[in-house]
């Protein structure tokens, strides 16, 4: 695929977002630093603006409309973050929000997306139900379709956290992002090559949902066969314009078990006291798994989101 963005789309996206986004605290702990045997830098989406990076993507979008495309709103399908996101920029920008929501979203991420104002239509939880009623939707009310990952807008945005982290830790010598659909890893990638080529970009993934693994490996796009993990909002395929750019900038793709990434969340909620949701903690299991060598180096992890249902934590 050719025209991909780059990193002059995501310093402006950067410049796009500042008025209207969070600049994320970069922690530390030693005794996460002290287990794998690296110093780490964790860039903590979890505090942005919805609890999550996807916030990035969705106000870039949404701030670069036009007024003519925006008049009659935006709309989305998506089961939590994303939908949050677009519903809180839409807010922000003054128009409404059309949201498709999977009848088994997380209830938290249900009644978050209708405390920022977005109006939701429910719908079967399977991928062909959702876009039906988008589809319908967008046909009744005119609105602005954004996808949750496949645009370039949407990659420019959420790259601008790894522009950020880099920024305060310019000598990083990996950056390891989840990858899901591929808008976050994509978009970090892209940074960090862009501002150095050096610079090891690595995804992580649940060994039970590893289509993006196995399209790396092969070189060939193989769409996910099965959507079972605690890590949820890991349960997209990659696009032939995410999986176009990773292929190109990532140094490769690692995959973690269930039970590694409960652990890993578990740490860091008891170790470093923040909430961070089951698909941040995939990378992060990467590393205490000992699956990525850095021993003496630099590692900065992009802590994708918090949003948690509490009454449902998988250690429980």
């Amino acid at each position: 695929m050719t025209d991909l963005p780059d990193l002059s789309h995501i310093q402006k996206a950067l410049h796009r977002i500042q008025p209207h986004t969070h600049r994320t605290p970069v922690l530390r702990s030693k005794q996460f630093n002290e287990r794998v045997g690296a110093d780490v830098y964790f860039k903590c989406e979890n505090f942005q603006k919805i609890g999550a990076f996807k916030f990035r993507g969705a106000s870039n979008t949404v701030f670069s409309l036009t007024d003519e495309q925006s008049m009659k709103g935006v709309a989305t399908h998506s089961s939590g973050n994303h939908a949050q996101a677009v519903a809180l920029a839409a807010r922000m920008r003054g128009i409404p929000a059309y949201i498709v929501m999977p009848s088994n979203a997380p209830k938290v991420k249900k009644e978050a997306v209708a405390g920022y104002g977005g109006i939701i239509h429910y719908c079967e939880p399977t991928l062909q139900a959702r876009e039906d009623v988008l589809n319908d939707v967008v046909d009744e009310t005119g609105a602005y379709f954004i996808p949750s990952y496949d645009d370039k807008r949407i990659v420019a945005g959420q790259g601008t956290a790894t522009l950020e982290l880099l920024e305060d830790y310019p000598d990083l010598d990996y950056v390891l992002a989840p990858v899901g659909g591929g808008g976050l890893l994509s978009g970090t990638s892209i940074a960090a090559k862009g501002i150095r080529s050096t610079i090891k970009v690595i995804g992580a993934e649940p060994e039970t949902v590893n289509d993006a693994y196995q399209s790396f490996k092969s070189g060939k796009l193989q769409p996910a066969t099965n959507n079972m993990t605690i890590a949820d909002g890991l349960r997209t395929s990659l696009s032939d314009l995410t999986f176009s750019i990773i292929y190109k900038n990532a140094d490769d793709i690692i995959t973690v078990s269930e039970s590694s990434i409960i652990k890993a969340m578990r740490f860091i909620w008891e170790r470093m006291k923040i909430i961070i949701e089951p698909s941040s903690a995939v990378p992060v299991a990467v590393l205490m798994d000992n699956k990525l060598t850095v021993t003496g180096k630099k590692a900065g992890i992009i802590i994708s989101g918090g949003n948690v249902d509490l009454d449902k934590l998988p250690w429980l």
